[in-house]
């Protein structure tokens, strides 16, 4: 019993000394506070207006300036063909020989029933002449005078009839060499050599198409025709007089037309079933690449924007419903939220209408990090990653509204 107390007597003091020990170090322990948050960092562009000039890119297909399909004129039988398929012709060229023999039996015919005509004219003309001057003496009766004039103007007429007659058979002569009425481009033929054609028939011997110049037909809705009236009513954009009617072209494979075409007119009709007119241009083709039917894309300037306002299109994002906005950075250093208007896209960017002002600096990378009212550091968007339009470039653009 007296081990076991001088045991537990010997161990207080080194339990004090753990205790005391432990006991001083957590009192300093105090909770520290975390250190600030550092500001968020933003990349903006600043809003400057330039001009640009805005043109509407729309589908189309080609048609020829001028379409001929040949038909006979007169019956008969084709003699030969005298054109290569597929070639190049000339207003006036011959292209099919029908057998002239039976109409240069109907004029044969003709003038030699005109020569009997004119034989019998003087005879009838003098017998008529003497009765005039008889009857007047009373030597005959107004009834044999009558008769003696009336046989010379049926005579006459006869002559008349006659000389009718063979100017038809000498046109229909003409008409068996059918020739080419405008200069173009042929197609293949229908018809080949011993064919029996009949006047006028419904199927064509062979079509021509002239494609120097060629037309480009395209479609405009009525929503942008309006739209593109009501810009210009507003003074929002403004018409260049000198290229106001100039229209670029885009192939099919995306390569750039060479030459530059006209717009014709604007057609007043709208088709019920597409809502939309008609603009047709006219582009020289000198080397026959643009063919009748071919699909092709044109640019039609629609005006002058003296101080269009772009932004990257990574700069615009929407709200809960739907709505356009755009995050600023204001003269304090904080961010700030704008509705935007939107006119369409162009490349990679947008084409503001309202909502920002020459000046704005408007954030395009760091939005994800940001909330409006929050204070943030702004430095500008690097400039070999700038995306714009430089002042007074044409805009080839495909029209999108919001």
């Amino acid at each position: 019993m007296r081990l076991r107390a001088r045991l537990m007597v010997g161990m207080i003091p080194l339990w004090g000394f753990l205790f005391g020990g432990l006991l001083p170090g957590g009192c300093d322990r105090r909770p520290q506070s975390p250190p600030p948050a550092p500001v968020p960092e933003v990349a903006t562009v600043t809003v400057q207006p330039q001009q640009i000039v805005l043109t509407a890119e729309l589908p189309g297909r080609t048609s020829a300036y001028r379409i001929a399909e040949i038909r006979p004129q007169v019956n008969g039988l084709i003699l030969k063909r005298l054109f290569t398929e597929g070639s190049d012709v000339q207003a006036g060229q011959e292209l099919y020989q029908i057998d002239p023999a039976p109409f240069q039996a109907a004029i044969d015919i003709a003038t030699a029933a005109l020569g009997r005509a004119q034989a019998s004219l003087p005879a009838i003309r003098s017998r008529a002449g003497r009765f005039k001057e008889a009857v007047a003496d009373k030597a005959v009766s107004q009834q044999d005078f009558d008769d003696a004039d009336g046989a010379l103007k049926q005579a006459e007429a006869d002559v008349q009839y006659w000389r009718a007659t063979v100017e038809t058979a000498r046109i229909n002569l003409g008409y068996a060499h059918v020739v080419s009425p405008i200069s173009g481009r042929i197609g293949k033929s229908t018809v080949t050599d011993g064919a029996i054609v009949t006047a006028y028939q419904p199927m064509p011997l062979a079509t021509i198409q002239q494609l120097d110049p060629i037309y480009v037909d395209v479609p405009q809705s009525t929503a942008e025709v309006l739209r593109l009236q009501r810009r210009l009513e507003e003074g929002r954009i403004n018409r260049d007089g000198a290229n106001v009617n100039k229209v670029q072209l885009v192939l099919g494979d995306g390569a750039r037309y060479p030459s530059e075409g006209t717009l014709q007119f604007r057609d007043v009709s709208v088709d019920p079933t597409t809502a939309s007119v008609i603009l047709r241009m006219v582009f020289p083709n000198p080397n026959g690449v643009l063919l009748p039917g071919m699909f092709v894309r044109a640019a039609v300037e629609e005006g002058v924007n003296e101080q269009a306002i772009l932004i990257p299109q990574q700069a615009v994002s929407r709200d809960p419903k739907g709505n356009p906005v755009a995050l600023i950075v204001d003269g304090a250093g904080k961010v700030g939220q704008r509705m935007l208007s939107l006119d369409r896209a162009i490349g990679d960017q947008w084409l503001v209408s309202t909502g920002l002002s020459p000046g704005d600096r408007v954030i395009v990378e760091g939005m994800q990090r940001v909330r409006p009212g929050a204070a943030v550091k702004e430095v500008p968007l690097e400039s070999g990653r700038k995306q714009g339009t430089e002042p007074g470039k044409t805009v080839q653009l495909a029209p999108t509204s919001n």
